[in-house]
């Protein structure tokens, strides 16, 4: 895989042409669902109105040294990392203050961001912990 920018791509952003629409920050806990129908047509809604989903902000809490507790709330942060996807956001922020075991969070929050990434979003943490991945 070749770290150097491929001229295909510059080509294609050269020739993009600017739209009238207004980008919008989302919040998780605005949406009802992550669901797929939900998201459908929220979406349609967002292109009526000339939105864009910019980014997506969870707010996560990990303030329990459970693995299950930790397993129930990151799923939750995948969820949103997927319905980002859906709704074609660039960045999804994970904002979260307390953190009770940083050394059972990170590695969930790792899978996370590779999973963003693989969706071809941003990923971007707001916690008390750093991932080895922003080291």
């Amino acid at each position: 895989m070749s770290t150097t920018s491929s001229p295909q791509f510059e080509r294609t952003i050269d020739r993009c042409r600017p739209t009238d629409v207004t980008p919008v920050a989302l919040d998780a806990s605005d949406l009802d669902s992550t669901a797929p129908e939900y998201l459908r047509d929220l979406k349609r809604v967002f292109t009526r109105n000339d939105l864009f989903p910019a980014g997506l902000t969870v707010n996560a809490c990990f303030a329990e040294d459970c693995s299950l507790e930790t397993q129930a709330e990151i799923d939750r942060v995948r969820s949103y990392v997927r319905a980002g996807a859906f709704l074609g956001v660039g960045t999804v922020t994970v904002d979260c203050d307390d953190v009770a075991n940083a050394e059972k969070v990170r590695p969930a929050l790792e899978a996370c961001a590779e999973r963003a990434d693989r969706e071809g979003l941003a990923f971007e943490l707001d916690a008390p912990i750093t991932l080895d991945r922003e080291a």
